[in-house]
């Protein structure tokens, strides 16, 4: 008999075989009925892609003041009262200084006119022409004080109908930043003095524009105050250790505003702690912590880089946290640093798959919203992402640390742009990064990443 056998493209064995059309791939028995059964996957991923985007049309629909730009549009409301009311003070001051300047150049004059009266009355002796001099010198002061009385205000209403049709008409603008970094913090070499550091991880840039640091091989936190040229330490520093004033090769720090503490992901020790003044306390222990995040309503967020999976704690409640990111089907494999944005959606940097997933707000699976096509430096790929921040447009940013560069990916897009390095190649210039980790905004949009290898924070001016 003729030998039909041909090689399984699965198995790579020599068997009856099956052609796909789809692929033109040659598949046995066995590996066809797996190829089919991936298929259909594949069209149950397509299909819930559809039911999200569906239900997200209907929600944009049935919640217009949810739209991006209704948001927009409403700080622009509260910007401009308050531009209003700042003017309403500085203006009510001028004039309050300047009534009071005249009023007293009117009592001036109104006192000499006085004294001349007197004099005429103590000496009886005035003609026509004293008459008519006071009746003048009394007519210019009336004239000088009706005069204080009627100042009135322009109004320029057209202004304001021309500032708001300018906000409707801009389309979102995609920011661009200088592509020379200045260091913030850093930038001496790696050791352990207050203007050093070795190795940094996270970074979180406060509404004051102060610089708090996960000085990974230091052990500590270091806080760095605005144009400052050394940081001071406000935890750890104590050598590496598990005592409560000690940490280990923390990895990231956010500042609790409302409690004014700072929470770190203290890796090393497998607990997520607090310390504010010079007191400490664990919050969460046994989890391999790495990424934290808070979102609007004060709820606490830790990655589990062994466990593969994101949890969510209410503050002051740490039991088991309720599950918001999960290593179901291989979906995580170490990830790493996290965001959650106003909606409550999580995204991962899933460090080893070489991608960041989306989680919404109760969803069971997450979504590749950049990478996922392998480990790479095309524009499609990424290498082992880090920090990730997303902005008020929905804009995923990605320190992607094999690549060193940060890269911006709009998400359903195939691909994403180099925002700043990467093209440069890895080194220590002020256009280079080695090894980019911890990403952060200031309130300016100014951008700030933790340059591991090269033991700095780096500032990237945005371009206005």
């Amino acid at each position: 008999m003729t030998n039909n056998k041909t090689l399984c493209f699965t198995c790579n064995k020599e068997k009856i075989t099956y052609s796909c059309k789809g692929c033109s791939k040659e598949f046995c028995s066995v590996h066809l009925t797996e190829h089919q059964q991936n298929l259909n996957e594949e069209l149950g991923y397509i299909t819930n892609e559809y039911n999200e985007l569906k239900q997200t049309i209907n929600e944009q629909k049935q919640n217009p003041q949810n739209f991006p730009l209704i948001k927009q549009i409403n700080q622009w409301e509260i910007n401009s009262i308050q531009q209003i009311q700042q003017k309403a003070r500085e203006y009510r001051e001028i004039i309050i200084k300047y009534s009071q300047t005249c009023i007293n150049d009117i009592e001036i004059k109104f006192n000499d006119l006085s004294e001349q009266i007197k004099q005429i009355h103590r000496e009886n002796e005035f003609n026509e022409i004293n008459l008519n001099h006071l009746k003048n010198q009394l007519m210019k002061i009336t004239q000088e004080l009706n005069n204080l009385s009627n100042m009135s205000i322009q109004q320029n209403f057209q202004s304001f109908i021309n500032e708001i049709s300018n906000i409707l008409s801009k389309r979102p603008q995609f920011n661009k930043w200088k592509q020379n970094a200045i260091t913030v913090v850093g930038g001496n070499g790696k050791s352990q003095e207050l203007n050093q550091l070795n190795g940094p991880e996270g970074v979180f840039i406060d509404k004051n524009k102060n610089i708090f640091i996960a000085d990974f091989n230091n052990h500590r936190i270091a806080e760095w105050k605005c144009n400052a040229k050394e940081g001071q330490i406000i935890a750890g520093g104590n050598g590496q250790g598990s005592r409560m004033n000690q940490l280990n090769c923390p990895t990231d720090v956010i500042v609790d505003q409302k409690y004014h503490s700072i929470i770190i992901a203290d890796h090393g020790n497998r607990r997520v702690i607090q310390w504010w003044n010079k007191t400490q306390r664990i919050l969460i222990d046994n989890i391999d912590c790495y990424g934290l995040a808070i979102d609007k309503n004060g709820f606490l967020y830790v990655s589990d880089c062994e466990k593969n999976e994101v949890r969510r704690w209410k503050m002051g409640e740490y039991n088991e946290g309720i599950l918001v990111a999960s290593g179901n089907e291989n979906q995580l494999s170490y990830p790493t640093f996290i965001f959650v944005d106003e909606e409550q959606s999580v995204y991962v940097s899933d460090r080893y798959n070489h991608r960041v997933m989306k989680w919404k707000k109760d969803a069971k699976d997450g979504r590749i919203v950049a990478g996922g096509t392998g480990r790479g430096k095309d524009l499609n790929q990424l290498s082992g992402p880090a920090g990730v921040i997303v902005d008020d447009l929905g804009q995923i940013y990605v320190a992607d640390y094999g690549n060193h560069r940060v890269i911006r990916w709009c998400e359903g897009k195939q691909e994403g742009e180099i925002i700043v390095g990467g093209e440069n190649g890895k080194g220590n210039q002020s256009n280079q990064l080695n090894g980019p980790c911890g990403l952060s905004f200031d309130d300016e949009r100014n951008l700030y990443i933790a340059d591991h290898f090269n033991h700095r924070i780096q500032k990237f001016e945005i371009i206005l």
